[in-house]
């Protein structure tokens, strides 16, 4: 008996390795397990990427066979370095807007023309040639089904050209929000490309097959605006990863934050918490250690500083993959704090779910009625308080700290197998077949 014929699955992503980042390794990963499913990828990406990290290691879960296409992209990113005296080299993040108060005239207005004439965001030049290219390599190739990922939402712009020229089954995924994401409303939009911002972004809800999102809360929004029903496929972790970064515990109460630290990350309650225990406790100071890996914004040290915690403070660069995996099983505990902004009940970054399958406790700051709230009560792996709760906060770092000077700080989770990568794209194996039906 012969096996059924493999699909094939276009996967249009702006970010691939060697980019690296939260951005690469969702699709990264549903590449890598797809063919387990009866999928085939094929990966349309361009020659190069304004990422904001580089990560060689990531090539190692992209298999010898998998068949990558990547095609010449025209960005306006060298001509906004230049008037805004960035070097040449500096990756330029979706989240241009920084936590900086005082910006140069120049660099507000660059930001505003980006903004305003770059829409959806300044990878827009490459749609045209990427529909162009795509209409007859599609049927060429024997082409089952595409997939467009955004983040940057030009991604989605392709595909839907490719929906109107050849009627292809499409779903497009939402890694981030498009008009909800945290930073929108520091775009200084006019009013007329904030509304061709919706309107678009209506029109790929609208036109798309499938429409894919990585929290319930943000797919409740995005349902909404498309009148659509949206499904919910998280990001996850990958169990060949975990086993590949086994290491001991740190001697120290070290807690550590892996990952960008945006400004409107920034969780003042904790560094007050944190002063107030140093001050109270005997020998904490002398115990505790705060490690901070990647890119952390300059106000986050300036409020260390203000709390006198920055001789506490280890600030390092972004690590690869694999080395952050390893200092987060070396933690004691592992903070991450969500973006205050209108869409934090929906946020649940790729790292959460590395967290969870990490053996440590994890400290949380966001909506207590949030996503991320109810992932960490089911799998049983930490705790939460809100934005501004400094009670709550220091009252869980001190239960965390008697743990460790008994030995016994540690996280046992519970029903997270249904966040490994590989169960994950079997779902979305399930997702795309039910596009072809």
């Amino acid at each position: 008996m012969s096996l059924p014929e493999m699909k094939r699955v276009l996967i249009i992503t702006y970010y691939w390795p060697p980019s690296g980042g939260g951005g690469v390794q969702r699709w990264l990963k549903f590449a890598k397990y797809l063919p387990e499913f009866g999928w085939q990828p094929v990966i349309y990406t361009p020659e190069t990427q304004n990422a904001p990290a580089t990560d060689t290691t990531l090539e190692k879960d992209i298999s010898p066979a998998l068949e990558i296409i990547r095609r010449p992209i025209w960005e306006p990113y060298s001509f906004y370095r230049k008037i805004t005296g960035r070097k040449a080299d500096e990756n330029l993040g979706a989240a241009f807007a920084s936590g900086k108060k005082d910006k140069p005239f120049i660099e507000n207005l660059s930001n505003w023309v980006r903004s305003n004439f770059f829409i959806p965001d300044a990878r827009k030049f490459w749609i045209g040639p990427s529909i162009r290219f795509l209409k007859d390599f599609i049927p060429a190739n024997g082409i089952d089904a595409v997939v467009t990922t955004g983040p940057p939402h030009s991604m989605h712009m392709i595909g839907l050209g490719l929906k109107k020229a050849l009627n292809i089954h499409w779903l497009t995924d939402f890694r981030d929000p498009w008009t909800d994401i945290d930073y929108y409303d520091q775009l200084k939009l006019t009013s007329r490309a904030n509304r061709k911002h919706h309107r678009l972004e209506a029109e790929v809800l609208r036109t798309a097959d499938r429409v894919v999102c990585v929290s319930p809360s943000n797919g409740a929004v995005l349902g909404k605006k498309g009148n659509v029903s949206v499904e919910v496929i998280f990001n996850g972790y990958d169990e060949t990863d975990v086993r590949a970064a086994s290491v001991s515990r740190n001697n120290k109460f070290s807690i550590s934050h892996i990952g960008t630290f945006m400004a409107n990350r920034n969780p003042e309650a904790l560094w007050q918490a944190l002063a107030e225990l140093m001050a109270e406790f005997a020998g904490f100071k002398d115990n505790f250690q705060m490690t901070l890996i990647g890119k952390t914004d300059a106000f986050i040290i300036h409020q260390l500083e203000k709390y006198q915690l920055m001789p506490y403070v280890e600030v390092l660069p972004q690590v690869t993959h694999q080395e952050a995996i390893r200092r987060q099983q070396q933690s004691q505990v592992l903070l991450i704090t969500v973006n205050k902004t209108g869409d934090s009940k929906g946020m649940v970054t790729g790292k959460v779910f590395e967290y969870l399958v990490s053996g440590r406790p994890i400290l949380a700051i966001g909506p207590t009625d949030g996503d991320l709230a109810a992932i960490l009560k089911e799998t049983s792996t930490g705790v939460i308080s809100n934005f501004d709760d400094k009670t709550s906060m220091k009252s869980q770092i001190k239960t965390f700290y008697e743990h460790y000077q008994k030995g016994t700080l540690r996280a046992t989770p519970i029903n997270i197998e249904k966040y490994s990568r590989k169960n994950l794209a079997g779902k979305m194996a399930d997702l795309l077949n039910s596009m072809n039906l």
